[in-house]
């Protein structure tokens, strides 16, 4: 059954999902704050259920399938030769029963030494079916929001232990599809932007069984054009700056634990800043000034993500994570957890926010999970050709 929403309410929900996918809008605790908010923010929403256990961090951990979305110069050093995944997440789900994101990528390894890496991702994102109304309770029609993304990436490894990676984006907002009202000036949005990210690993082998790993990453996402949605105004897309680390410690041939970190900084001005309205590369260096208090402003705009994962035989693993906002900076703030089992060349990844908060100040993202499947292969078989019956003969 469709919902009834006006015009208005819409653009609230927009806001609202703004608020709890990036740094931005109002705070749990109804402080103000020089806020951070962009357009299409269903670009910051993880869509990987390994790191969504983990508290959403993910730039430095070892890479698999999903890693196009986090940095893609990750994928050099995946473990198989090509892999593919699939991810869905019911999204504030405590709010609206039919708002999902669907995530689907995949990468090929190439060259001789199998150091140069093409993959590709595909990001949509449904607001559910809505029936629109005025301000009068006018009906505006009947449509369905949705918002979507395309990738292409290149990634190669430099030496041993580093690699670098591109990824170009196409992004479609359509928030408010099927509204026809007379004086709209409405049109869906289209924007294009681009990822680019280094990624370090060094392993130090203790013995046979006993080794320890140490990464780093750093990605630049979302570097591009504004968005707009009418003839008078055009709005940031989340451009981000982030970095991650990770350590994981091989105990002996069956247990293994990883610690890893995330920090992330929208290069977006703040809301309220005068540069809120300048152009995409001024915007970018505003960033870095525009926060009230100046240098101590500027630390409350990062987000932290921290998160742990324990392998059993590389077979079933445990995670938990935490995620921090600063209190003047939306305040986002919630623990997280999940399995994840894999089988063969199959791994099946789960994970689930943690409710956290009461009544006004319950957080909207409590109950979310998230379900990520991943295939990976070292090679691609073909099919054999089948004998040919009609060339047998008969005495």
């Amino acid at each position: 059954m469709a919902k009834r929403f006006a015009l208005t309410g819409l653009m609230m929900l927009t806001g609202f999902i703004t608020s709890y996918s990036q740094s931005g809008g109002t705070n749990l605790n109804g402080t103000s704050g020089n806020f951070v908010t962009t357009a299409v923010p269903f670009l910051r929403i993880s869509p990987d259920a390994r790191s969504g256990a983990m508290g959403d961090a993910g730039i430095a951990l070892s890479p698999d399938a999903n890693a196009q979305y986090w940095d893609v110069a990750k994928l050099p050093f995946a473990t198989k030769n090509y892999g593919v995944s699939a991810t869905y997440t019911p999204w504030l789900k405590d709010l609206v029963p039919d708002i999902f994101l669907a995530y689907l990528a995949g990468y090929a390894k190439f060259g001789e030494n199998k150091d140069k890496v093409i993959s590709a991702s595909m990001r949509y994102f449904s607001l559910g079916s809505i029936q629109y109304t005025g301000l009068n309770a006018e009906p505006l029609g009947t449509g369905l929001p949705r918002e979507y993304s395309f990738d292409a990436g290149y990634s190669q490894r430099l030496s041993p232990y580093l690699s670098s990676g591109l990824s170009m984006r196409y992004i479609h907002s359509a928030i408010a599809s099927g509204i026809s009202p007379q004086g709209l000036d409405y049109k869906p949005g289209n924007a294009f932007a681009a990822d680019l990210g280094m990624y370090y690993t060094k392993t130090k082998e203790i013995d046979d069984f006993r080794k320890r790993t140490f990464s780093f990453g750093a990605v630049a996402s979302n570097i591009g054009s504004k968005i707009s949605y009418n003839s008078s105004r055009k709005d940031f897309i989340p451009m981000n700056l982030g970095i991650g680390a990770a350590y994981t410690s091989q105990f002996d041939e069956y247990n293994a634990i990883t610690f890893t970190i995330d920090m992330n900084k929208l290069l977006v001005p703040a809301l309220n800043s005068p540069d809120s309205q300048v152009s995409v590369v001024s915007g970018i260096f505003s960033s870095f000034k525009d926060a009230p208090g100046g240098f101590s402003g500027e630390l409350k705009q990062i987000d932290f993500s921290l998160g742990a994962e324990y392998w059993y035989q590389q077979q079933f693993a445990v995670r938990a994570g935490y995620f921090y906002e600063d209190p003047t900076n939306g305040d986002r703030q919630y623990i997280t957890c999940g399995i994840g089992v894999k089988y063969n060349v199959f791994q099946l990844n789960a994970s689930y926010l943690v409710p956290s908060g009461s009544g006004i100040t319950r957080n909207p993202l409590s109950n979310t999970v998230r379900f990520s499947l991943i295939f990976e292969v070292d090679k691609i078989e073909k099919a054999k050709d089948a004998p040919d019956e009609s060339s047998s003969t008969t005495n």
